[in-house]
């Protein structure tokens, strides 16, 4: 049996294995075209399309790679006001949007109650529609409520499950046991949990993204979102090289064979790092797309990362260009909640 048939079997290989599919592009080939047979056995040609709503760029907390650090005093900073947030769903919806995904830095200017509130009144105003919330971490009684809401799915990266190479990431007031405590939380409480890390990171190795693969396996996450690490000029890690493109396309089938019935997205970070990232991710297993819907004057601000991409007019606005890049390599938007088929 090849490693990638193994692979595809058993949704599982040894650490040694692993190891080899990582550092080898022998295999790109087969793992692509295998993880693309497996998501289209599952999920067909659909492609997910996720209106993403950055309602704000204010963040507590200072990691190291993030562009909206609490620390960087160039960061020009913004909140979207309640109605400006249905305002963007109002938009969304009517663009055929039918997942609205709630995504800021660690604000704590807006409370639990502001948070419900505004879940609550989306899902009032649009019945058919799933919220995903993604911000950050918070108290278990916080994320209780905000379900009780009507949240249907929180997302949260856990960027890298080694601790020493958490520690490099991050300050010391953060922890990668909290991070995990709030994924188990989630799961837990019973919301559609969605989890993933960066590739290329400064100080990362290949163990490291092995032991990704054993916390994702542990997790059993519904959706994985990966994308390069990128750079941002005004962070401790400015001069760090951007992760690899490669390597983030072989994660992204990688994954998919482990996880055949989760949710993964071509993220932006792939499409800023290569003009063809987002549809090469597709190719590669990916099934989902997050077009911004924030509004044109602070897309740019919302700025995690240098030059990225779908700042304008063009992002969430241009449905048919939209269309037109998923159709380019045999794939279709699909105006559904794409929940995943984890849940069924």
């Amino acid at each position: 049996m090849t490693i990638i048939n193994k692979l595809i079997n058993e949704c599982d290989l040894s650490d040694i294995e692993f190891k080899e599919l990582l550092e080898s592009d022998i295999y790109d080939d087969e793992l692509k075209s295998s993880a693309d047979r497996v998501r289209q056995h599952y999920y067909g040609k659909d492609v997910y399309i996720r209106g993403l709503i950055e309602f704000s760029n204010y963040c507590k907390n200072n990691c190291f790679y993030c562009g909206i650090r609490a620390e960087n005093k160039s960061c020009e900073r913004y909140r979207l006001s309640k109605q400006e947030i249905y305002n963007c769903c109002d938009e969304g919806y009517k663009l055929g949007f039918r997942t609205f995904v709630l995504q800021g830095g660690e604000d704590l200017s807006y409370t639990d109650k502001d948070i419900c509130k505004i879940v609550l009144n989306i899902k009032t105003a649009y019945p058919d529609c799933a919220v995903t919330l993604s911000i950050g971490e918070r108290s278990k009684q916080s994320y209780i409520d905000y379900f009780n809401a009507g949240a249907d799915r929180y997302l949260l990266r856990h960027e890298t499950a080694n601790e020493d190479h958490y520690k490099q990431l991050h300050p010391s007031s953060m922890s990668l046991k909290n991070r995990k405590r709030c994924l188990y939380d989630l799961k837990e409480i019973g919301y559609q949990v969605g989890s993933g890390f960066m590739v290329g990171s400064p100080f990362q190795t290949t163990e490291c993204l092995i032991e990704d693969l054993r916390f994702l396996q542990s997790l059993k996450p519904d959706m994985i979102g990966i994308g390069p690490f990128i750079s941002h000029k005004d962070t401790p890690f400015k001069d760090f090289k951007s992760g690899s493109f490669k390597l983030t396309l072989r994660l992204i089938s990688i994954l998919r064979l482990i996880f055949p019935k989760s949710l993964i997205p071509a993220t932006t970070a792939l499409g800023t790092i290569h003009p063809n990232g987002r549809e090469l991710g597709l190719s590669c297993g990916a099934n989902v797309v997050m077009p911004n819907l924030s509004p044109v004057s602070t897309r740019k601000k919302y700025e995690l990362y240098d030059n990225k991409i779908c700042t304008g007019e063009e992002s969430a606005q241009c449905r048919g260009c939209l269309e037109r890049r998923v159709n380019s390599v045999g794939y279709r938007i699909v105006t559904d909640r794409g929940d995943a088929k984890t849940l069924s």
